[in-house]
């Protein structure tokens, strides 16, 4: 319908059809400080293209930062100003550097057709020029500018479908991760929010770690946020232990501990399992190390391993202090908590045999931002 009401506006008044027409063209901006090239160049593109005429570059630069051309014809020989003076201009803003430059004159030598290349000009044509051969030029260059434009929104578009579909993931990763938590968190109800005050602890350690640059070379490849996360699945192998042991008021008898430290191994395989549907290996790994040695102890006599020293991977070695910090200043059914003090105290007593010594060093000096964040815990 569209299309017949327009053939008929214009049947009646063609002038109408010309300026229909001419809302798409592209625009030259032909500079020459030749008014008879200008006039010339000008009557040539005029059927084609919207073109304005400059007679300088600085006229050319006054004009840019007005409008911004499809392409510019630029005259290289002009006088106060020339056109290599001109596209370092051009090519050295932001705004003005995509613009293609074509450069006319009537140098012929290859010296001054390689300068002008290597300035950014996309080509070169003589003068006197054949009209024929410029609009050809011309139309050439449009046509390579225009599919790149639409190379690059495609692109655009593109990344904006995969930034959407990555945020889609991540939450829908959050979700399943609360999920899990909350599930963990449900079974063992006698630890009260343990997990999301571990990470938190965790993630005071980290930033410090960062901050002082130790074990730069460690965590070099690490993304500190999903390392975050991935420590909230370390307690997920609880959902194998059960209730009569993981909920008991009193102390543990020696095969009910045996059980509990299973969680540890069970948590490692349920990741395991997980990793082999899943293509979120970076954070599944780290969630597996997390979960298999936070219990380990620096001096050998941790479970279920008993790895020692540098042998118990930073994950493990980091998590340790920040949850034994969480079970010493929490009320358990088995005992009052420790006041931030007497944790601070006791995870330095333990520097050498539980805890990784460069790591107990860290926590010292950070132990504030620990006590801050129990603070906000409590209130």
């Amino acid at each position: 319908m569209r299309k017949w009401i327009f053939l008929y506006y214009t049947q009646i008044n063609p002038n109408l059809q010309k300026e229909l027409m001419s809302i798409d063209r592209k625009t030259v901006f032909l500079v020459d400080d030749d008014v008879t090239n200008l006039t010339q160049g000008k009557n040539a593109l005029t059927e084609h293209y919207k073109v304005f005429t400059l007679s300088s570059g600085e006229r050319l630069l006054s004009m840019l930062e007005k409008s911004i051309p499809d392409l510019i014809l630029l005259d290289v020989e002009m006088p106060d100003m020339n056109g290599y003076e001109v596209i370092k201009i051009i090519k050295s803003k932001k705004e003005t550097e995509h613009i293609p430059v074509i450069f006319l004159t009537s140098k012929n030598d290859d010296n001054s057709e390689l300068e002008g290349l290597s300035l950014g000009a996309i080509d070169y044509i003589g003068k006197p020029f054949s009209i024929p051969l410029l609009l050809k030029r011309i139309e050439v260059h449009m046509l390579v500018e225009s599919q790149r434009q639409e190379l690059k929104d495609y692109n655009d578009r593109l990344q904006e479908m995969v930034t959407a579909k990555t945020k889609s993931v991540v939450k829908l990763q959050d979700a399943i991760l609360k999920n899990m938590v909350e599930l963990v968190e449900r079974r063992d109800y006698t630890t009260g929010g343990h997990i999301e005050r571990t990470t938190r602890y965790l993630g005071i350690l980290l930033n410090a770690m960062k901050k002082s640059g130790l074990q730069k070379e460690a965590i070099s490849s690490w993304d500190l946020n999903l390392v975050l996360q991935s420590a909230r699945l370390h307690d997920v192998g609880k959902i194998a232990i059960r209730d009569s042991v993981l909920q008991k008021a009193g102390s543990l008898t020696k095969e009910e501990f045996d059980e509990i430290k299973k969680h540890t191994t069970v948590g490692e395989e349920v990741i395991e399992k997980i990793k082999k549907n899943s293509e979120e290996q970076a954070f599944l790994e780290h969630a597996g190390i997390f979960a298999a040695t936070h219990h380990e102890k620096w001096d050998g006599s941790g479970y279920p391993r008993g790895l020692k020293g540098e042998d118990i991977p930073l994950q493990g070695r980091l998590l340790a202090i920040a949850d034994v910090y969480d079970a010493l200043v929490s009320d358990r059914p088995y005992k009052k908590a420790f006041t931030h003090e007497e944790a601070v105290k006791i995870i330095s007593d333990g520097k050498g045999k539980h805890f990784d010594p460069i790591l107990t060093d860290l926590f010292l000096s950070v132990s504030d931002e620990f006590k801050a964040a129990l603070c906000r815990k409590e209130e």
